[in-house]
């Protein structure tokens, strides 16, 4: 299976640890990760801070991927719910400690989340 970039050069230079589009081939399973919060799963409680809760809820989306015998480089597509669009640059910093140079087809909403208390959701489409 290969994931291949597409940055076609009549748009603007994909910046930020994404690509434009993201071309899977010889994929044999497809993973669907559902909208992932910071929720820890000992009590169930949710960090008060956004990097704190950012990290948890890339935890959770990464416990799918393994379940499924996945990680971070099958990921192909990532959409990220922030509740407040100050929290965009902490959100490109750590969603690149957890991907390093992974650079999935990435969509970034700014919008209410379920929980007044999550501060952002993060869903996925990973391959294998």
């Amino acid at each position: 299976m290969t994931i291949q970039r597409l940055d076609p050069a009549v748009l603007p230079e994909a910046t930020g640890n994404y690509t434009h589009g993201t071309l899977v081939t010889g994929a044999g399973r497809t993973v669907f990760v559902s909208g992932q919060v910071p929720w820890a799963d000992d009590d169930g409680r949710v960090p008060p801070e956004f990097d704190d809760q950012c990290r948890l809820t890339w935890r959770n989306v990464l416990a799918v991927l393994a379940e499924a015998g996945m990680g971070v480089e099958n990921l192909a597509k990532v959409t990220i719910y922030l509740s407040d669009r100050a929290y965009r640059e902490a959100n490109g910093r750590i969603r690149h400690e957890v991907l390093g140079v992974h650079t999935p087809a990435l969509t970034i909403i700014i919008c209410d989340i379920y929980s007044e208390e999550w501060l952002l959701e993060i869903e996925a489409v990973a391959v294998d």
